[in-house]
């Protein structure tokens, strides 16, 4: 169930229209949007998998696989929900309580999250993500807005965006409004002058939708729309995006 936060000013099922006069700043996710996350993530996994094998033996014979170490990093969500907001400490702590579980040094966690980290800004961008940026950026002042833990400036696609603001720092995660108004302000405009865009039908569309945005939202496998309020738009790419607001 939805929280009471997320219900909407339109009416179930209602078709809203985009209105690109009224877009004065864009935000938009990173993760699913940009690049595709499960790639760089298992990645990751993999990476800090040979570090353990190194330097925590114990700890990489217990996990011996990258889903041994995503089932314990899943775990941390219902072990520690205080931190749902904060993806690099879920790790951090999944990783020490990886090691715990093994008897290695619990210290080891720190460095061991390091590697992951520096492997998981290693994305391969979508190929039209640049020149969409490069469009968007041209056009309006662009906020990165995202619950995830990639650093736009290590990603090195810093240079396109006005803020970034991610629900670690902010303290609170899409689809909660605060987040989405925190964006307003980054770009110094008003909730209903931004236009969000995201893959995440809950977290982005209907999530920018009850802050009082424009939405579109970006679905590139096709799914159905699960909610009743409809998005400003829907897109396949983010190519269709720059057509949409050209």
């Amino acid at each position: 169930m939805l929280p009471s936060s997320l219900d909407t000013h339109q009416s179930p099922g209602s078709a809203a229209t985009l209105d690109v006069g009224r877009i004065r700043a864009i935000s938009i996710d990173l993760d699913d949007t940009l690049w595709p996350i499960w790639p760089t993530i298992a990645k990751a996994e993999e990476v800090l998998l040979q570090w353990l094998t190194l330097h925590a033996p114990a700890t990489a014979r217990l996990f011996a696989n990258t889903e041994a170490l995503r089932a314990i990093r899943n775990q941390m969500v219902t072990l520690r929900p205080d931190l749902v907001h904060d993806l690099s400490a879920l790790r951090l702590e999944s990783i020490r309580l990886a090691l715990v579980q093994a008897g290695d040094e619990p210290a080891l966690a720190e460095p061991a999250f390091d590697v992951f980290f520096d492997q998981r800004q290693r994305v391969e961008l979508f190929d039209d993500a640049h020149d969409t940026l490069a469009f968007l950026s041209a056009r309006y002042p662009v906020v990165a807005l995202s619950n995830g833990n990639a650093d736009v400036q290590r990603v090195g696609i810093g240079h396109y965006f006005t803020a970034s603001i991610h629900a670690k720092e902010f303290g609170v995660p899409k689809p909660d409004a605060r987040i989405f108004h925190e964006a307003a302000r980054a770009a110094q405009v008003q909730p209903h002058e931004v236009l969000h865009v995201g893959d995440d039908a809950t977290a982005d569309a209907l999530g920018a939708l009850a802050a009082g945005m424009q939405a579109v939202w970006l679905n590139a496998a096709g799914h159905e729309w699960p909610h009743g309020s409809q998005p400003h738009a829907t897109v396949g790419s983010l190519s269709e995006l720059c057509r949409l607001l050209a």
